[in-house]
């Protein structure tokens, strides 16, 4: 049943991680959490005077300050999660500090935007641009899963969150690379919960909609203040939804008592909003699925089941 009010849960005393919390949804979820009380890891490449190669200004030092603001505690830890060692030592450090705990771990790590060659098919692609892609965005989950799932299974509880574009299988999204891994992480979710159910920990995917990251305001001129401007240049951008609202998803997730139910579906954000009642940051509850069945219909095209 719908919920028209998100009852926030209270998350103090949570020790969560965010893998690729530098920017995006990774970073509104960090966000999130802190404003709901937790300690938050934010892990990332790109720190205060040493970007990556994304070459955005947006650092996990940063992102620590804003969940510390929003009343958590933020924890900046540079990774590169394409690296066993690396990632190895960060859940080392996470034991150490915390006795173990580690009631949270969100995998939200990509970097491909520079990897992804977009209107190509994919006898074109560049071999060696696809293959770093996937070790962004398939073995760093797969490295960071490996490493983090054990501080939960030696207590008996926990939540893994796979975020993934799309809650859909037979939905193309037009680049093999990008189809590849937005359907590994989803897949992830379903085969970890295979393994993770009967040990008490729950792995499960979740996608935004129309994400307005940081990256897509810039491509599209605007700002958080001046969206609206941009859907005179993409129609589908009226329902897009800022980062807290999968922020506010993963908390809602985080703190529902009877989440393991939920483990190894495909989750959106638009069917958590109704379900467990929050809004975005603007007040909105967009539902991005409802929103393109709609626009679909009125351009003649068959609307998704």
């Amino acid at each position: 049943m719908a919920r028209e009010i998100w009852d926030k849960p209270d998350l103090s005393g949570r020790v969560a991680l965010v893998a690729g919390a530098t920017r995006g949804a990774g970073r509104g979820i960090a966000v999130e959490l802190g404003a709901c009380g937790a300690t938050v890891y934010c892990t990332g490449r790109s720190t205060r005077g040493a970007p990556s190669d994304m070459a955005r200004a947006e650092t996990i030092d940063e992102t620590a300050e804003r969940v510390t603001a929003a009343g958590g505690r933020g924890i900046p830890e540079r990774v590169d999660h394409t690296r066993a060692d690396e990632v190895e030592a960060l859940f080392a450090r996470v034991r150490a500090a915390g006795d173990g705990a580690l009631d949270v771990l969100v995998i939200d790590i990509w970097g491909g935007d520079p990897l992804t060659e977009w209107g190509k098919p994919f006898w074109e692609l560049d071999p060696a641009r696809g293959q770093r892609l996937l070790e962004r965005a398939v073995t760093a989950h797969i490295l960071t899963a490996r490493y983090g799932a054990p501080l939960m299974v030696g207590r008996g509880s926990g939540l893994i969150i796979e975020v993934t574009d799309g809650d859909r299988e037979d939905d193309y999204r037009q680049n093999l690379y990008y189809d590849l891994a937005k359907n590994n992480a989803r897949r992830l979710g379903w085969a970890m919960a295979q393994e993770l159910t009967p040990r008490g920990v729950t792995a499960l995917s979740l996608t935004p909609g129309f994400l307005r990251s940081e990256a897509m305001l810039d491509h599209f001129g605007v700002t958080e203040e001046t969206w609206r401007e941009a859907i005179a240049q993409d129609r589908y951008f009226e329902s897009s939804e800022t980062p807290t609202f999968i922020g506010r998803a993963v908390c809602s997730l985080a703190g529902d008592p009877e989440v393991a139910s939920k483990a190894g579906q495909a989750l959106a954000t638009w069917h958590l909003a109704e379900e467990y009642g929050f809004t975005d940051g603007d007040g909105r509850r967009p539902h991005w699925q409802r929103f393109l069945q709609a626009r679909q219909a009125e351009e003649g095209a068959k609307p998704d089941p």
